[in-house]
């Protein structure tokens, strides 16, 4: 898939304030510090479209962007942000779980890790849950630039046969790095074809 257009389109503070449900949606979502906004901007070719900031938990709408008049790109608020009060931590989580509840037209919930640790908890107990609702996610990781060959597989690894505790069969995963442009033709390429069948069930 080529990104030909991007374009903001609204941030919403709950489900109900979401654009209507008329186009295939693809959200991202992560933990502090997980590279999110820099991957949605490497993705979309646009350096500025999601802001790149270093204070966790900057995230705190629900931001809508429309790719190539086709789809919407969904940057969601994170969860287990260490450094935001109690009261924020659990208004991302309501907004979350809000929107998962509610989007009948999200196609594929991209659950950003960084591939320098090891499985986290909160990671797993994430997709854990994702997995009991029957929502489709898959898993990128990110900053693979920062680490060796090796210790990518290792801890890759380690994040399989932590999965496959819950799971018999593996959701897809991705291998991204935004500073090195690695990556995104594989999660596009995946995209597209989600959208492909999206449109052959609607035949």
């Amino acid at each position: 898939m080529q990104v030909k257009s991007a374009v903001f389109v609204k941030s919403a503070q709950k489900a109900s304030q979401c654009p209507p449900q008329t186009l295939p949606e693809f959200a991202f979502i992560g933990r502090s510090n997980v590279g999110k906004s820099s991957l949605i901007n490497y993705l979309t070719r646009q350096k500025g479209l999601a802001k790149v900031s270093g204070t966790p938990g900057k995230t705190r709408l629900i931001n809508y962007f429309l790719v190539n008049d086709s789809w919407h790109l969904v940057d969601l608020p994170g969860y287990g942000y260490a450094k935001v009060s109690k009261t924020d931590r659990q208004g991302f989580s309501a907004i979350i779980t809000q929107y998962l509840e509610a989007r009948d037209k999200l196609t594929c919930l991209f659950v950003l890790v960084d591939s320098r640790l090891a499985p986290q908890k909160m990671d797993v107990e994430f997709m854990t849950l994702l997995g009991q609702h029957g929502i489709p996610f898959a898993i990128v990781f990110t900053k693979t630039d920062k680490i060796g060959i090796q210790v990518l597989k290792d801890n890759v690894d380690v994040y399989t046969k932590k999965l496959l505790e819950y799971w018999e069969e593996l959701p897809p995963m991705f291998y991204t790095s935004s500073s090195k442009k690695s990556g995104a033709d594989e999660v596009l390429g995946y995209i597209e074809e989600c959208i492909a069948i999206v449109n052959t069930n609607m035949e």
